[in-house]
């Protein structure tokens, strides 16, 4: 697929401006302050996965509506320092998985939380353990248009509720330093980290790629790619919801998020990702802290021939270099 959105001149200097309800902080405000009236951590719980140099534990957290999250959680084996943390978020459809699936971060040094996605885990990957009770308002099955009629009953709101709870849950945890948090997510992933660094003032550093649910409005004139072609396919249905569906969107914008953000950051993009268009994370990171007062490292990387994979490896790599040397850790 060549590219096709804005050529890449255009996109270093794209500065969108999404609508954005009146109350979209108060709406948040709320929202999270009735999930901080229960606990964070419920429980942690050694489990044996067969790495020898790899401790996981088995974690459950209270997320939106005081529900039980599932995640792993990571450390390297016989280390008892505090370890700074990255709390990883999974992709669209995906859920926590098997506990030895992603160990890039804990080989790095750095404590782990995988967080389960609720209500998915059935697309792909090795599924996920955390249900979405919640999930009776009008829309479509998939994920993306679970509750789409309304910002209170949405998909979205719920997950987002229980990313930022993740980053108080593995604050609880021993042996993690609570001062140096980093968000981290790919796709539905990035999107993720991208509202909790909007939404959590002491976050130390965001590590986003190819994120959904930036510059809604215009991915879905884009492109027909699942999760957007989710939307675009009920909407094709419900001919009379589009003002409601984008009223509710306009909730979840990570442009918007990014805008309140204060933690150094770092972006990855493929020019020719048609699933997470590039004006989208473009636009986020553009924008990212204008509102805040804060003036954050901040970096993105395009890969010009890739698609929604973006670098790779080859970007990981850069994320993992870039992670130590904001928080000044020597390899």
């Amino acid at each position: 697929m060549p590219a096709f959105d804005l050529p890449p001149a255009e996109l270093e200097h794209y500065r969108p401006d999404p609508p954005e309800p009146a109350d979209f902080d108060e709406f948040w405000h709320h929202t999270l302050k009735e999930a901080a009236r229960e606990e964070g951590l419920a429980a942690a719980h050694p489990v044996r996965t067969g790495l020898r140099l790899t401790e996981t534990w088995d974690v459950t957290f209270r997320g939106f509506g005081a529900d039980l999250v599932r995640a792993w959680f990571s450390r390297p084996a016989g280390v008892r320092d505090p370890l700074p943390a990255v709390v990883e978020y999974a992709g669209y459809g995906r859920g926590r998985g098997l506990p030895h699936e992603r160990l890039t971060w804990v080989n790095a040094g750095y404590a782990h939380l995988l967080m389960d996605n609720r209500g998915q885990g059935d697309q792909y990957g090795n599924g996920g353990a955390t249900p979405d009770p919640h999930a009776m308002a009008p829309g479509g099955p998939g994920p993306a248009v679970r509750g789409l009629l309304s910002p209170r009953g949405y998909h979205y709101r719920r997950l987002i509720t229980d990313a930022v709870r993740a980053v108080g849950a593995v604050r609880a945890l021993p042996g993690v330093d609570g001062t140096r948090v980093a968000a981290v997510g790919n796709s539905q992933g990035g999107g993720l980290a991208l509202a909790v660094a909007g939404l959590v003032p002491d976050l130390a550093a965001l590590l986003v790629t190819a994120p959904f649910l930036c510059g809604i409005r215009r991915a879905l004139d884009l492109t027909d790619a699942g999760p957007y072609g989710e939307i675009a396919a009920y909407l094709g249905v419900h001919r009379g919801a589009e003002r409601a569906a984008y009223d509710t969107l306009a909730y979840v914008e990570g442009i918007s998020f990014a805008r309140r953000a204060r933690a150094p950051a770092h972006f990855g993009v493929g020019l020719r990702d048609t699933v997470c268009p590039p004006s989208g994370a473009y636009g986020a990171f553009n924008r990212y802290a204008e509102l805040s007062g804060a003036d954050p490292r901040r970096e993105i990387h395009a890969y010009r021939f890739n698609g929604h994979e973006g670098g790779d490896a080859v970007h990981v790599r850069r994320q993992l270099d870039w992670l130590d040397d904001v928080w000044g850790i020597t390899p």
